[in-house]
């Protein structure tokens, strides 16, 4: 079964998906079929689901501990006491370490991730230790994922003197996109906030990626704020809060004129459904035109010890957390694995059609939704028509 088209054939060529259908792949069943005497490799999908390769729209790839030694949680549950505790044991812990990053971005190609968005700590402290870190790593693994990073002022961006000329210096070091994090309540001026961000992002043509913890009316307030920025710099499309708590707290009136407002203004709303975190109403959302996503955020880190690093999984979570039972409901978080994710990232010709880049992932199921509740084993992930994974390890 291919998702959304039904039982049939993909057709790769050139890197490229050629056709999907019915008795497509007649004529091409033989490996001499191959042209020029290329060797054509056929692979029987049966009892299984093709899905276009997984998205993780929210991760902290610079902080990750994988790949070393377990290391205890140790910050209170405040968002203050988790800033705080990273900030003092990171240089300890040798964090960033381009091998721990390599270590996940292995994970995430071998469960089927073709794209992760990286927000990426930019501070005075740090530096862009972390953005050069991680573009190391991603060079590691080139060919097999795709990493795009956003500039993460984690430790205030007004309040710490600097950290807006770092993120101006990283976008010029390739950085994709301009992060911010709760404009009211961290750096407590929300119009200042903003003006960096959007400013930054205009001069360099880049997006924006704002984490927002703020609950309540504030955060409802802020939400307001950054859609109307979003229209007046023209960014529709390419704006995207994460986890928006305040927008799964609101009562059902004010999650609607708030769905309507952000469609309008075309910002994505993202959300990781971590731990018992407000998770913002999926199926309002879709059903107003908002564009919705999802990822991990942090995985086993100085923030947590959880995380897989499995979208597949990330997606169930999504689903479970919102209460999806219903075999099209669940296929609302695999969108947002997917093709929510690539809408978010700005990805071009992404998903199952003709003409895209084969990006794909092979897994055994019976349904898409199956595929989520289960995240089996990814038998075969492609990256732009080569095999990248087999069985659960790098090929």
């Amino acid at each position: 079964d291919v998702w959304g088209h039904g039982p049939g054939d993909v057709v790769v060529r050139g890197g490229e998906v050629a056709a999907i259908g019915p008795g497509v792949a007649t004529g091409v069943a033989d490996p001499r079929d191959g042209p020029a005497g290329e060797r054509v490799e056929v692979v029987d999908c049966t009892g299984r689901v093709v899905l276009p390769a997984l998205v993780e729209g929210h991760a902290h790839l610079d902080k990750t501990l994988l790949g070393g030694p377990w290391v205890p949680h140790s910050a209170g549950d405040a968002l203050a006491d988790r800033i705080g505790n990273e900030r003092r044991r990171r240089g300890p812990l040798g964090l960033p370490d381009v091998d721990h990053v390599t270590t996940l971005l292995e994970r995430m190609v071998v469960a089927g991730t073709g794209h992760v968005r990286s927000h990426t700590d930019v501070d005075p402290e740090v530096g862009l230790r972390g953005v050069e870190a991680v573009a190391e790593a991603a060079e590691r693994l080139a060919g097999r994922v795709a990493v795009h990073q956003v500039a993460f002022p984690q430790h205030g961006l007004l309040s710490n003197p600097g950290t807006a000329e770092l993120l101006d210096a990283a976008r010029v070091a390739g950085v994709e996109a301009v992060g911010g994090l709760d404009p009211a309540g961290g750096d407590r001026d929300p119009v200042g906030h903003l003006d960096v961000v959007f400013g930054l992002a205009e001069r360099h043509g880049a997006g924006v990626d704002i984490h927002l913890h703020d609950g309540g009316s504030l955060g409802i307030w802020e939400l307001e704020l950054i859609a109307e920025r979003t229209r007046a710099t023209g960014l529709g499309e390419r704006v995207t809060v994460s986890h928006a708590y305040a927008l799964g707290q609101a009562d059902p009136v004010t999650q609607g004129r708030l769905a309507e407002l952000l469609a309008a203004a075309g910002v994505t709303i993202l959300t990781a459904a971590a731990y018992d975190f407000p998770v913002p109403p999926l199926k309002a959302l879709r059903a107003a035109g908002v564009n919705v996503a999802t990822g991990h955020d942090g995985i086993r880190d100085l923030w947590g010890p959880y995380g897989t690093g499995d979208m597949l999984d990330r997606a169930m979570h999504v689903a479970y957390r919102s209460t999806f039972r219903r075999d099209e409901d669940i296929e609302l978080a695999l969108h947002a694995a997917t093709y929510g994710g690539a809408r978010a990232l700005g990805l071009e010709g992404y998903g199952l059609a003709a003409g895209a880049p084969a990006d794909l992932v092979v897994v055994e199921a019976g349904s898409a939704a199956e595929a989520v509740v289960t995240h089996p084993v990814r038998d075969l992930v492609v990256k732009a028509g080569r095999v990248v994974a087999r069985a659960g390890a790098l090929a």
